[in-house]
């Protein structure tokens, strides 16, 4: 009964083979998904927001850093997910690899990451929505008392998640392909308004921050080291790298589609890899051209890429921007729904969660239970809370899920070296090492009432772990070859 039990890798492969779930997805199917749910508020809002308030220009390096980082925990990833496909992702990897208990802690992250994500990013599409359409704002956007825009949007693409993962795989990569032509469009239309005295200094130099600063917003690794706040300059790089990381949150998504994929063995690195690939350098020429359009202490944090357009007497461009700020961050819900759905089913069927969240709809082959609760959560969240502060949450779930994917490949290459790896990480185990670190560092440039409200977070998971999971885990009682301490 110790809370590192583990489950069998054997036992996982197998189970994964009777789950119900419909095998439908191609590698394209999953890049699809992969740039659906990276692509987002990311690239048409935190770049600026960066810029102006943390790196300057030298968020170029910030999106250059993230993507690194991101490469690294996807390599991990793709080993995991080639020799392992599972519903469940990080967490079933973590239950075979570091206990029971670390494998709750790493599902309750990405719930959290997931939910609270899809929850952010429909208030953003209410506002974006509201101003194309000019839709009263008492109703939609930040400003609205129940912003029924937000909550609208996550019921339709609920709906479309629980009827089918193909269903959901068409309306994802349809939107796809308008935001990508959309950052495409950025990307050459901003070369002809391309001004290079507005990327000198590259990195502007450190400064103290505002006498009004609130001190919980001081990065943690200023704390620890007795640095006074302050913003820009190298510090201020890699603090903002650490938030527009949140932009690169969402591929590790594609892992939980082992079990819907036709030949995962194969097409999940593809997906993996090749959508993190795209996206990067997606976001790596927006933030140049963008940091090259405008003065970075000008740039409009509210809609950054829009605003450059129009300042430069531009407004067609800068209305497509919405309408693929719009699709963009549709997709990232739909995503971020079906991961949700996902997580939801792996920890039920494990014991962790109440088993009918488990149950697969007889019809349409998708965890409906799991999928419709988590989005009656987002949308009290998305209706009543305004939480786009929380949004660092995001960044340090899905970099402590990485740290644990990251120590699970060496792990499982010691416990289950014959296990057939399609997809291995060079240089094992220093890379996934590596890949650690940097996640770990990434989380100490977060400020510090983001690490208060995760602790608070990680707190509750671990009251309902005690409470409910331990007891009624499906290896609680297991049989002799079933699990081991």
């Amino acid at each position: 009964m110790s809370v590192f039990r583990t489950m069998p890798v054997e036992d996982i492969l197998t189970r994964g083979e009777r789950s119900g779930l419909i095998r439908r997805l191609t590698g394209k199917d999953l890049i699809g998904f992969g740039i659906g749910i990276i692509i987002g508020t990311g690239v048409f809002t935190l770049a600026g927001i960066e810029a102006k308030d943390h790196a300057g220009p030298g968020v170029v390096l910030s999106f250059v850093i993230g993507g690194v980082v991101a490469a690294l925990a996807a390599l991990c990833y793709a080993e995991l997910s080639s020799a392992v496909p599972t519903a469940g992702s990080a967490y079933t990897y973590g239950y075979a690899t570091l206990g029971e208990l670390f494998a709750w802690i790493i599902g309750w992250d990405l719930l959290l990451e997931f939910a609270l994500g899809a929850a952010v990013v429909s208030r953003s599409w209410s506002g974006y929505v509201s101003n194309l359409l000019g839709l009263p704002p008492e109703w939609f956007g930040e400003d609205a008392t129940v912003n029924v825009g937000a909550i609208l949007i996550i019921a339709v693409l609920t709906a479309v998640a629980v009827i089918g993962i193909r269903e959901s795989s068409w309306v994802t990569n349809g939107l796809v392909i308008v935001k990508v032509a959309v950052c495409v469009l950025v990307i050459v239309a901003g070369l002809f308004f391309f001004n290079g005295a507005n990327l000198d200094p590259f990195i502007p130099p450190a400064q103290p921050a505002a006498e009004t600063a609130n001190p919980l917003e001081q990065p943690l690794v200023q704390v620890v080291l007795g640095m006074e706040q302050s913003m820009y300059g190298i510090g201020g790089v890699f603090t903002a790298a650490a938030i527009v990381f949140f932009a690169y949150t969402g591929f590790e998504a594609l892992a939980n589609l082992g079990e819907e994929t036709r030949r995962p063995k194969r097409d999940l690195p593809v997906g993996l890899l090749g959508s993190l690939i795209v996206c990067t350098l997606l976001y790596v020429l927006v933030a140049i051209v963008l940091s090259a359009m405008v003065d970075y202490r000008q740039i409009d944090e509210g809609a950054p890429l829009a605003a450059a357009f129009q300042s430069v007497g531009q407004p067609w461009v800068a209305a497509l921007i919405a309408l693929g700020a719009v699709t963009g961050l549709t997709s990232v819900m739909m995503v971020e729904l079906v991961t949700i759905g996902r997580i939801g089913f792996a920890m039920s069927r494990d014991g962790l969660l109440p088993p009918k969240l488990s149950q697969v709809h007889p019809k349409w082959g998708t965890p409906h239970r799991m999928t419709i609760g988590g989005a009656v959560v987002i949308m009290l969240m998305a209706g009543f809370i305004p939480i786009s502060e929380l949004a660092d949450m995001v960044s340090i779930g899905a970099l402590s899920g990485f740290v644990i994917v990251s120590l699970a490949v060496p792990v499982l290459r010691r416990t289950k070296p014959d296990l057939p790896r399609p997809f291995r990480v060079p240089l094992s185990p220093w890379l996934p090492i590596v890949s650690a670190l940097a996640c770990l560092y990434l989380m100490t440039n977060l400020d510090i009432i983001t690490w208060l409200r995760f602790a608070a977070w990680l707190a509750l998971g671990l009251l309902i772990y005690f409470a409910y999971g331990y007891r009624n885990a499906r290896l609680a009682k297991p049989a002799p070859d079933t699990a081991r301490d």
